[in-house]
Parts: C-alpha cells; sequence; structure tokens
C-alpha cells in the first residue's frame, strides 16, 4: 500500500513537497508511539494528508460540492483550504482507506475541529511542526509541548498558525479558531498536574 502511495504521489506532487510528506508520515508516527495511539494509521494519515494538495481550485471546488462538503464564502474564496478534506476523499477512492479514524485526520489536518480525535490532533500537528517547517525557537517550544499535551499543543499551533495568517494579511477561516478555542477549553479541564 505505501509503495502504491509513493507511486502516485511521485507523479502528483513536487519533490519538495514530497519530502515535507514524509516528514509528517515521520512525526505521525513519532506522536502516535508517543501517546500510545495506532502507528500505522498514524502513516498512513501522514502520508496521505496532501494527496490533493496540487489539484487546481475548480477541481478541489468541484469534488468538494460532488462530496456534499459545505464550501462556506472562505473556502469559496481560498479553495486551497479545500485539499485536506479533497485529500481524504482521494485516500478513498485511490487507495480504499476505510478507517473513520485515518479519514478523519487527513482531512482535519489544516484547520482541526473541534471535538477531533487524538489521531486527528498528531497529524495536524505534524503538519505544522515537522522539522521541515523551520528551527526557531517558537517552533522548537512547540515541538516540545506536542510530546507534553497533545491538546496544549493544537491550541499554541493555532495561535501560531493565526499570527502567521494575520501578518501575511491572508483570510482566516472561523474553523481554525473554533479548533482553537475547543483545545484551550480541553486544555484547562486538565487537573493541574498536566499544566
Amino acid at each position: 500500500m505505501r509503495d502504491q502511495v509513493l507511486t502516485w504521489l511521485d507523479d502528483n506532487v513536487p519533490t519538495a513537497r514530497m519530502q515535507h510528506i514524509l516528514r509528517v508520515e515521520q512525526m505521525s508516527m513519532e506522536l502516535a508511539r508517543h501517546y500510545h495511539l495506532n502507528v500505522e494509521q498514524a502513516a498512513q494519515a501522514g502520508l496521505m494528508h496532501d494527496l490533493a494538495k496540487y489539484f487546481k481550485p475548480e477541481r478541489l471546488l468541484r469534488m468538494a460540492k460532488e462530496a456534499g462538503i459545505d464550501i462556506d464564502p472562505i473556502c469559496a474564496a481560498t479553495p486551497h483550504l479545500l485539499h485536506a478534506d479533497v485529500s481524504a476523499i482521494v485516500a478513498k477512492e485511490q487507495f480504499a482507506i476505510q478507517e473513520d479514524a485515518v479519514l478523519n485526520a487527513i482531512a482535519l489536518h489544516t484547520l482541526g475541529n473541534p471535538g477531533m480525535s487524538e489521531m486527528s490532533c498528531v497529524v495536524f500537528l505534524a503538519d505544522s511542526l515537522e522539522p521541515g517547517r523551520g528551527d526557531t525557537p517558537e517552533l522548537e517550544n512547540l515541538r516540545k509541548i506536542a510530546h507534553i499535551d497533545l491538546h496544549k499543543a493544537v491550541w499554541l499551533t493555532c495561535d501560531y498558525c493565526v499570527k502567521h495568517l494575520l501578518n501575511t494579511r491572508r483570510l482566516i477561516h472561523p474553523r481554525m479558531i473554533l479548533t482553537r478555542n475547543w483545545a484551550v477549553q480541553r486544555f484547562s479541564q486538565k487537573p493541574e498536574l498536566t499544566q
């Protein structure tokens, strides 16, 4: 299965993106192992998270519409945000992935979602924090937190992403804010010892 996916990716994504995908696969596995989650599912979700990354906007919009995915005004204005949902569709149709844990982790890796599973948190974090994203003190700190508390890491990674979007004057999808708020609440409900 992995070889099939790699062959497909070779034909559909540039080499630089392929390197990112492999690093996300590795970090997803590492975090899954750390949190005692299904490592094989984490690897699959990490490997397939960007299947639709280079689909043209028209194709993303068409596939999302055909699948009944809600296309809100932000996604209509920036169809690239749909690549996560569409990548899950490709994983299901092209590679017969059936496990909800894998499909949801792929679909939620960009914007997250309130109530998302630990597996989805892992792939969300791996996509944002894999080593190729840089080695700033802020990113290094987020990587450390990712190994201490998933929800705190999701919250602070959302903050990091929102700051970047603000600084680059780009649209911010409300789901990123909802994910952030959910992660803050999850973290604040934990016993004091973990904080």
